[in-house]
């Protein structure tokens, strides 16, 4: 029976030529970078040896990340493009190892529509363009699989003999590909229960155990110097609000539609020359439920649950979307054979006409809490020379390190010590005194601040500081509100 896929390289090509399309739709999100971006872009501006002393005090667990856009910051310059397409080409690497996995697994179609699929799920949609590490991950987490399925399906280790020694350069390359991830955030390090699971569901015997547990051992032991530091900068995720079971409700829809497309898979029946259960079902529930469960049930003891963390799991939801598809179209062939075709084209068109809604709001300024860029311009048109600018929280200086220029002549009257000499993200402030006493002096003040849902009442002591003195001594004379942010202009009363 003809598989309606005459050329097999297209299985994966197509998904990748989709995904990097796209990614590539509305890359700049209207020249807008939001907050959690601005930390890459400010970090990745300096020089290796300001990361290293940064990385010492705060955001340890993103060293590698920041240390390889710099690199690619020194050689293409800073802009959004720069910033968001390594996450673009790695989903597309991604879209490209779940076909392979689905064409192997589950036959061509299989292949097709678990790649496609990848790049339409929102969460997904979502982080195609951040400039941030979970697509990477996502990225190598599909090569691993990848690689593991080869071997498992290609040594005869199920039911068979163990694997030769042609092996070792796939094993040493898989655990090369967990150790890198997992120093990118070493919450990855989740796939390998899944990858475990995957092992016992297949029953894999010694030939394959063996050097999988070696090599998950060897990047363990790689990335455990990193996750003992990291532990000691807990603080930083100490926002992470506690699990209640409405947060539960999302990602127990996606194990629903994740069971359901591992039935369809094993109601269609076992494909030939594979081992019997070696499918798609095996590979793709491990890879989708594990990591999910595993951060769920790590969140009991710490709040920690961000859906970003184990963005890779969606891996194994496009797997099994594309193995009930392809089931369909197994079905489908023996009385439509034009029909089923037909299908997957069809499916894919209409769920990316369906999801059209969070295409356009994921590529929108207000998907996102705030634009650093935005307000930055605000700035820029509100300044004289000689003015004093503040920033409530200290935080808020982001937006004044991602556009230096927007801020020449401004004076920030309560930084003492600026990020990069402070090893810091938003530089070392003064003592509330010394804030009051320099704020006293000045004439008229920029205040860059939060507005809408991320506006918060002044928490720290100089915070509070400043805020007093504006309040008893100064007047608003303008204010601007934009995508998130907030630039108030305070003249000196009388």
């Amino acid at each position: 029976m003809s598989t309606g896929i005459r050329r097999p390289y297209l299985v994966w090509l197509v998904p990748v030529l989709w995904t990097l399309s796209l990614g590539l739709w509305g890359l700049s999100r209207q020249n807008s970078v939001w907050r959690d971006e601005a930390a890459t872009w400010q970090v990745a501006e300096r020089s290796p040896g300001e990361i290293w002393h940064l990385l010492g005090n705060v955001d340890a667990v993103h060293g590698l990340y920041y240390l390889l856009m710099h690199l690619l910051f020194e050689v293409f310059g800073a802009s959004t493009t720069t910033l968001r397409l390594p996450s673009v080409l790695a989903v597309a690497v991604a879209a490209g190892c779940v076909a392979l996995i689905g064409r192997r697994l589950a036959g061509p179609w299989a292949g097709l529509g678990g790649g496609l699929a990848l790049g339409l799920l929102p969460a997904v949609q979502f982080q195609l363009q951040e400039g941030r590490s979970y697509a990477l991950i996502a990225g190598g987490a599909g090569l691993s699989t990848l690689l593991l399925v080869s071997l498992i399906a290609g040594t005869g280790a199920v039911g068979g003999a163990g694997p030769g020694r042609r092996t070792g350069p796939r094993w040493t390359a898989y655990g090369a590909l967990v150790l890198v991830c997992a120093l990118l955030n070493w919450f990855s390090l989740l796939i390998l229960p899944a990858h475990a699971l995957t092992l016992w569901w297949a029953r894999a015997r010694r030939g394959v155990v063996v050097p999988w547990l070696l090599a998950s051992a060897a990047a363990v032991a790689g990335a455990l110097p990193l996750i003992l530091f990291s532990r000691t900068q807990s603080g930083q995720v100490s926002w992470i609000p506690p699990l209640t079971w409405h947060m539960l409700i999302g990602p127990g829809v996606l194990l629903a539609v994740g069971a359901l497309g591992a039935w369809a898979d094993r109601a269609g029946g076992p494909r030939t020359g594979l081992p019997a259960r070696l499918t798609a079902a095996s590979v793709g529930l491990p890879l989708l439920a594990v990591p999910l469960l595993g951060l769920a049930a790590v969140s009991l003891v710490q709040p920690l649950f961000l859906d970003r963390y184990v963005l890779f799991s969606m891996l194994g939801l496009a797997l099994l979307i594309g193995a009930a598809l392809g089931a369909a179209v197994r079905a489908l062939a023996p009385r439509y054979p034009r029909a089923s075709g037909a299908l997957v084209p069809v499916v894919v068109a209409a769920s990316a006409v369906a999801l059209l809604p969070v295409a356009l709001a994921d590529r929108s300024p207000a998907s996102r809490v705030d634009d650093v860029l935005a307000v930055a311009g605000e700035v820029s048109e509100l300044k004289r020379d000689g003015d004093a600018v503040l920033f409530i929280p200290a935080a808020r200086r982001d937006t004044a390190l991602v556009s230096p220029g927007a801020f020449a002549g401004l004076k920030d009257i309560a930084l003492s010590r600026g990020p990069a000499e402070s090893g810091t993200l938003k530089g070392e402030e003064a003592d509330p005194a010394r804030i009051s006493a320099a704020l006293r002096e000045q004439r008229r003040v920029l205040l860059v601040t939060d507005s809408g849902k991320g506006a918060k009442p002044p928490g720290s002591p100089a915070d509070r500081a400043k805020a007093a003195v504006l309040r008893a001594e100064f007047t608003v004379v303008e204010d601007r509100q934009v995508r998130g942010r907030r630039v108030t202009v305070y003249e000196r009363r009388g």
